[in-house]
This record gives structure tokens, C-alpha cells and sequence, in this order.
């Protein structure tokens, strides 16, 4: 296990990180936000122009070759810099599935397009009144060479936004992930999240899915439905490290210059020991999601590092940012002051498919089964 990044890891963190600094300024996200959609096209074409969109994706689809850490670290960016542009759900959640899972028919359909950032995906893994995004209630029958998909999934992210979505729907043989179209059978509806992000509710009726293999390494035992979901909570941590990082960041800066009693207020000791716990809280979902991530890359089950690392970027970062909100006092709350995001966008993460309680039940359940005789 090495966590060194390598020269071309290093190189995605540096070019994302310069073109997210450029575009994605305080002033501007304002103006985005004023808007119906949180989401920056003219970035999500440099992205593209720079290689980024492909850096998980095969070479047979114009990508990079690149794996599950190149995608980690571009994430972490977009939360370092609260980037308004669905990585995440089109990467992570879409892409990566597809690539993965999809025959050479799908993988042309789509992948291309996510290249040079024409096309949009995502996934629907929750359903409203369900806590275990892996059993989906949401229900898929065979209808010749296509499936029809009847169900109801929430909080899908970028929904609004996406030319296809990957559902996780059940069959009579079990679990399983569909490429749907919007359009015909599917209703989006856009919801209001807390960090203002593009997320929908989708309701389909009988609408068209093709459906994806479980034939991906590392998915042996686990199912194709779990893997997604184990993907889709490490790269949620990996953006939560970006905005942990930020935010302290933020807090440490503010410190150093506010002064009261004729000294910066970072000299208290109060102050000192608060940021100290925020530091350790984040070095604990640094090091929880990059494990986790790696076992990803390497093949290997990750199921339960996973459930982890979600379990750190849930608990510890609503701390690290409840702390950098309270360290600059009244100022922690004004939401014109950059700070108010990465807040939001911690309790976002924190909630997103399994709270860090939903974990540590897995997590139990888990430690049980090993347990049994």
C-alpha cells in the first residue's frame, strides 16, 4: 500500500485545481446560483479540452487509461474548490459504470460523448423510504432485446442534466444496473438539495433499459449493484476530503489575521486546540478514503473500507466544518462569505447514500456475518 501520488496524479490535482481556481471564483459561483442550475458548461468544456473527463476511461473510448485514484484525486479538487460541474455523477456514477459493465455497443454510444464533454451522465442508486441503496425496490422485467424499468428513485444527482441515467433496478434473478435514456417512460423532477446542487427525483414507467453485465473485475462476490454503490461512497469521501481541506484552510487564514485583545485570535489556545481536532479530522478522511480508493484500483474488495471512510467523511467532516464556521463567529454564517458553502456541501456529503450511522449499521452487520459459525 503506497499512497504517493504519482507524476500524473499530481498532474490532474495541479490542472484541475488551476482551472477550478479560475473559473469557479466566489463572485461567479453567486452569479450561477441566481440561476434555475448550478452548473458551468464553459468549465465542463475546459475540463474536457484539458483530457480530465477522460482520465478513468479506456483508450478505446478516447480516455486516458487512467483508474479509480486519477478519478479520487479529481474529486477531491471539486470539493477543494466546490467546482460547479457534475464530475461526480458523470465520472463516477455514469461513466465508470458503463465503461465497466457495458457492451461495446454501449460503451461507443456513450463514452465518447463524456470525453469531449458533450455528454452527461449519471446513476440512481436511492429510493424514497429505503435506507439500503443496494436492494432496489425499483422493478425490471425483459421485453425482447430491452428491459422495461418501473420505479421510483430520489435524489438522483444531475438528473436534469443527464442525456442517460444508470438504474439500479431488481429482476427476478436478482439486482441489477439498466442504461436508461431520458425521455420516453422518464419524469425528472428537479429537487432543492441544501448545497444547491442539480439533483431530481425520476419516476419511470415501463421506460427502456439496457442492461449491464456483472462480469467486472472485482466484482466477483459482491454484485453489480454493491460495487456501483461502494464507487459511488468512496468518491463522495473524496470530495468531501477537498472540502474538509478548504474549509480549514478558510479557517486557518481567518485566524491569523482577525485579532482581538491586540493579538491574531489563532494564538488562543481555545482556537489552537479546536483547528488541531479539525486537522486530525481531516488527515482521518484523507487516509480512510485513499485506502479505500486504492483497494478500488487494485482490484480488491472494498466494501467495508468503504463504509469506513463514509463513515469519517460524514461524522468528522461536519465537525471540521461546524469548527471553521465557529472560529470566524459571526462571519461563519454569512452565506455571501465563501465559507457557508463548503458547510453545505459537508452536510450534503454527510447524508448522501447512508448517514454515518446507516455505516456503522453496515458496518455491524458485516462484523455479525463474519461472526456466524
Amino acid at each position: 500500500m503506497d499512497f504517493t501520488f504519482t507524476d500524473e496524479q499530481e498532474t490532474v490535482a495541479k490542472v484541475a485545481r488551476q482551472l477550478f481556481e479560475h473559473r469557479a471564483t466566489p463572485e461567479h459561483l453567486t452569479e450561477l446560483e441566481a440561476d434555475e442550475v448550478r452548473y458551468d458548461a464553459a468549465l465542463w468544456s475546459e475540463l474536457a479540452a484539458a483530457d480530465l473527463l477522460g482520465i478513468a476511461l479506456p483508450e478505446s473510448v478516447g480516455g486516458t487509461g487512467g483508474g479509480f485514484l486519477e478519478l479520487g484525486v479529481l474529486l477531491s479538487e471539486v470539493g477543494y474548490s466546490v467546482a460547479p460541474v457534475p464530475v461526480y455523477a458523470t465520472l463516477v456514477l455514469g461513466a465508470d459504470a458503463i465503461a465497466r459493465h457495458g457492451d461495446s455497443d454501449l460503451q461507443k454510444r456513450y463514452l465518447p460523448g463524456v470525453v469531449d464533454g458533450g455528454t452527461l451522465l449519471t446513476a440512481a442508486l436511492a429510493e424514497p423510504g429505503s435506507s439500503d441503496p443496494t436492494a432496489p425496490r425499483t422493478t425490471a422485467r425483459p421485453d425482447g432485446d430491452v428491459w422495461r424499468l418501473t420505479g421510483t428513485k430520489e435524489l438522483v444527482p444531475a438528473a436534469q442534466l443527464a442525456a442517460a441515467i444508470v438504474v439500479s433496478a431488481r429482476t427476478k434473478d436478482g439486482p441489477g444496473l439498466f442504461v436508461v435514456e431520458t425521455g420516453d417512460g422518464v419524469r425528472v423532477m428537479p429537487a432543492t438539495t441544501t448545497n444547491g446542487e442539480p439533483f431530481a427525483d425520476v419516476e419511470l414507467t415501463d421506460a427502456v433499459g439496457r442492461r449491464l453485465s456483472e462480469n467486472a473485475e472485482g466484482d466477483i462476490g459482491t454484485g453489480i449493484v454493491e460495487a456501483l454503490y461502494t464507487r459511488a461512497l468512496v468518491g463522495l469521501c473524496a470530495m468531501q476530503i477537498g472540502v474538509t481541506e478548504r474549509a480549514l484552510k478558510l479557517a486557518a487564514s481567518y485566524t491569523s489575521e482577525r485579532e482581538q485583545f491586540g493579538r491574531p485570535i489563532g494564538s488562543f489556545q481555545a482556537v489552537q486546540q479546536r483547528l488541531a481536532d479539525a486537522f486530525i479530522d481531516t488527515e482521518a478522511i484523507r487516509w480512510t478514503t485513499w485506502h479505500a480508493a486504492w483497494l478500488i484500483a487494485e482490484g480488491r474488495p472494498a466494501e467495508r473500507e468503504a463504509a469506513i471512510a463514509k463513515f469519517w467523511a460524514a461524522e468528522a467532516g461536519a465537525r471540521v466544518t461546524a469548527s471553521a464556521q465557529q472560529v470566524h463567529g459571526g462571519m461563519g454564517i454569512d452565506v455571501t462569505y465563501p465559507l457557508s458553502r463548503y458547510f453545505l456541501w459537508a452536510k450534503q456529503i454527510e447524508l448522501a447514500l447512508g448517514s454515518a450511522s446507516q455505516q456503522l449499521a453496515r458496518l455491524g452487520r458485516t462484523y455479525a456475518e463474519g461472526l456466524t459459525p
